[in-house]
This record gives C-alpha cells, sequence and structure tokens, in this order.
C-alpha cells in the first residue's frame, strides 16, 4: 500500500515536471489542490487556525474599540459596522443580532471604565493577535527569522491605525458612487440595474479579496512575488465566498441544533466561522508560497535541510553578493532576497546565515540588510567554508569520538581544501566574477 502511495506521489509531484502534453499540464495543476489537501489534513494548519480564532475573539472588541476611536473623528463609524455585519453574514439571522451586540458593547466600554490595567490587557490581546498572524504566515513560508522588535511594533501600530481608516475610505467612496447622479441614472435602466445589482453582491467579496491579496504580500518576513499573493488572495477569496454560502445554508436548515444549543449556538456558530475564515486564510498562504516554491510541493511541512555541499554553495554564493554589491555601495539583501535570488525559502537559509553571522563574516544592519563582518579582503574563502562546514546553531551538540584512520582522512581533505584556496579573499572572488 505504501509503495503504491510513494508511487502515485512520486509521478504526482516529480514525473509530471516534465511531462508532456495533455496530462502534464492537467498533472502539474493537480499538484496544488493535492498538496493543500495533504498539508490541511495533516493537522499543523488546523491547530493555527484554531489558535488565531480563539485570540481573535479575545481581541475582536478591543480592536473595535481602537478603531472606532480612530474612525470617530471621520465619521465613518457606520463603515466600521457594515463590515463587521459583512464578516458575520454567514451567520444567516443572527448576523444582525451579533453584530449589535459586539457594537453596543464597543460603545459602552469607555476609557475611564478600564482602568489603566484594563486598557494595557486590551491593548495587548491586540497585539498578541497580530503577532500570532505574523507568526503563522511566517510558518508557512519557512521564515525562521523575524522581524526586529521595533519593526514588529512600528508595524503592528501603523496596521492598528491605518486599516480601520483605509477600509472605511474605501467603503465611503463605494458608498458615494451609489449614490452618485450616474449610478442612480443606470439604475433607471433596467437591464443596467440588474448588472448594479450583481456587481453590488460581488463587490464585498472583492474587498476580502484585495485584503487577503496585501496580507499574503505584506506579513510574511520574506520577499513574496505579487503574482503569487495575488492568486492566492483570488483563490482565498472565492473559497472564503463559496464556504460562506454553504455555512449559511447549513445554519438555515440546522434549526434541531439550534434547538438544542438555544442560546449557546450563536457562539459556536460563531467560533466556527472565525476558524473557518482563518483555515481558508492560511491555505491561500501555503498556495501563494507553493506558487512561489513549486519544488516544495512534494516535501509540504517536512522539515528542509541542505546538504554539506549546499551549504557550502550557498555560504559562498550569499558571501559574494553580499560583498559584491556592499563594494559598490549598496545594502541590498536581506534574508528574503537571498532566498528569491538563490530559489530557496527562507527556512533553509537560516541556519547558513545564521553560521555566517557567528562567525563574524556578515552583521545586519537596523533594516535587517546584510553587510560584511569585516573588509572583505580579509575574509577568506577557506572562513567562509570553515564557517558553514563546523560552525552549529540552535541545537546541542556532542563530542564524537574519533576513528584515528577516518580523523586522518578528514585533516588531510581540510588541508588540501586550505592549500587549494590559499589565501584568496572574498574580494578575489567578487573581482574574478565581475
Amino acid at each position: 500500500m505504501l509503495n503504491w502511495l510513494e508511487r502515485l506521489e512520486d509521478g504526482l509531484f516529480q514525473k509530471s515536471r516534465s511531462m508532456g502534453p495533455p496530462w502534464g499540464a492537467a498533472l502539474r495543476w493537480l499538484r496544488y489542490p493535492a498538496a493543500l489537501i495533504r498539508d490541511w489534513l495533516g493537522g499543523e494548519i488546523n491547530i493555527r487556525a484554531m489558535s488565531l480564532a480563539y485570540t481573535t475573539l479575545l481581541s475582536l472588541v478591543p480592536l473595535m474599540v481602537f478603531s472606532i476611536a480612530i474612525l470617530k473623528g471621520l465619521g465613518a463609524r457606520a463603515d466600521l459596522e457594515f463590515i463587521l455585519h459583512e464578516f458575520f453574514r454567514p451567520m444567516g439571522g443572527a448576523a444582525k443580532q451579533l453584530t449589535e451586540g459586539v457594537m453596543q458593547f464597543v460603545v459602552n466600554m469607555r476609557g475611564e471604565l478600564l482602568g489603566s490595567i484594563g486598557l494595557a490587557f486590551l491593548v495587548y490581546t491586540v497585539i498578541a493577535t497580530i503577532q500570532k498572524v505574523e507568526a503563522s504566515f511566517n510558518f508557512v513560508w519557512r521564515v525562521e527569522r523575524p522581524r526586529s522588535f521595533g519593526r514588529r511594533f512600528t508595524e503592528y501600530v501603523i496596521v492598528m491605525i491605518l486599516g480601520p481608516i483605509l477600509l472605511a475610505v474605501s467603503i465611503g467612496l463605494l458608498g458615494s458612487a451609489e449614490r452618485s447622479p450616474f449610478a442612480q441614472w443606470l439604475q433607471a435602466v433596467a437591464p443596467l440595474a440588474g448588472i448594479l445589482g450583481v456587481l453590488g453582491k460581488i463587490v464585498p467579496y472583492a474587498i476580502v479579496t484585495v485584503v487577503f491579496t496585501l496580507m499574503y504580500s505584506i506579513i510574511p518576513s520574506t520577499h513574496v512575488q505579487f503574482r503569487a499573493a495575488l492568486i492566492g488572495g483570488v483563490t482565498a477569496g472565492i473559497i472564503w465566498g463559496l464556504v460562506g454560502k454553504v455555512f449559511t445554508a447549513v445554519i438555515l436548515y440546522s434549526s434541531q441544533m439550534l434547538a438544542v444549543y438555544t442560546g449557546f449556538a450563536i457562539v459556536l456558530t460563531t467560533l466556527i466561522w472565525v476558524y473557518l475564515s482563518w483555515l481558508i486564510l492560511l491555505i491561500g498562504a501555503q498556495l501563494a508560497f507553493y506558487l512561489q516554491f513549486p519544488q516544495y510541493l512534494r516535501h509540504g511541512q517536512e522539515t528542509i535541510e541542505l546538504t554539506g555541499s549546499d551549504r557550502e554553495q550557498v555560504g559562498l554564493s550569499i558571501m559574494y553578493l553580499i560583498g559584491r554589491d556592499y563594494g559598490a555601495g549598496k545594502s541590498y539583501w536581506n534574508a528574503g532576497r537571498l532566498a528569491a535570488e538563490l530559489d530557496v525559502p527562507s527556512i533553509a537559509l537560516a541556519p547558513v546565515l545564521a553560521c555566517l553571522e557567528r562567525g563574524g563574516l556578515i552583521v545586519a544592519t537596523e533594516k535587517e540588510h546584510f553587510v560584511p563582518g569585516r573588509d572583505p579582503e580579509g575574509i577568506l574563502l577557506a572562513d567562509i567554508l570553515d564557517a558553514v562546514r563546523t560552525l552549529q546553531i540552535g541545537r546541542s551538540t556532542i563530542e564524537v569520538h574519533r576513528v584515528t584512520t577516518a580523523a586522518q582522512v578528514m585533516r588531510e581533505v581540510e588541508a588540501a581544501m586550505r592549500e587549494r584556496l590559499g589565501t584568496q579573499s572574498l574580494k578575489d572572488l567578487i573581482a574574478a566574477r565581475t
């Protein structure tokens, strides 16, 4: 049975890459839903979606309080209520009740009633939610090196302030367009009025798609191609809309469940819907990752490690790229750009970068760009290879008992390597390739 599954997996993920038409293209397309279903059944994405659902319910009211405080001066409270109602729409008849309940609770939560400790707790729940979102996206993108604390704090504040404003402005512009004389004239024409009605139903899902795409592009602490983020956002938006329709139908026809759980039914259905929303969002992020790195479709969430020779090759390549641009007066390379340039996920590069940093060969600036740790002329190629081969990061090490004959062979290999490289430095490597 296992051999049959392995052959099927090998044909789907490996042999299909070189297979000609007509089956080649179909199988290459089928790899993506097969990989997403496998990852979903694997459980890790489910666990993270559940965790995000829990923290979302904790931070929903504090986030609304913060958003209303910002939008109050703009007169956009009704826009925020519309956004909340659209999110709860799949809840059926309970959507209006939930929206009104949350908004009333938010209005009653005045700052003087909270106190400093309560206010600090509410702010903490919001920041913790955003942090968990970033951690989940970094997990999907195999990113082990998060942003610095200062950068993360700044970006979190920007998201908390600009997010509600941008949503309110976009919805306000749509509302103004609907009330414009031109729109009223179009509504007077029967065929065009039907088209406008359809567009009005599509717009909320289009907004969700745009939000998903922006999240896929901005949140991961790595470089994300816009094409991958867009396809992931559109796919997740479509799935979100379809699942919302199905969920609404289930709620409407589950009168027996509502009767059994009575008042708790709203709580249960809300929790399920929030979980499904996060699950869809993470599945879309996983699709975006596979579109950018299709060579990892077969591996999924398995741990990816470079071989010894690949670590050496990657280490020399990283030092060459960083040293070349630094010599030209540029500071460009970060973990995400290096991963994109070398066509390797950031999580596989992280140990190599950590070894180079620990060896003093590179340092990270405040903007998280890497520069040489010292003058390229003083960085020997042998030192680069030695760093990525011998330094260990993040794991406990043991001292291996060495067999004399084998140890002698290794000493001869290392001596031959150093003799071959001689005194060649990073500067020599850059000069030879430019």
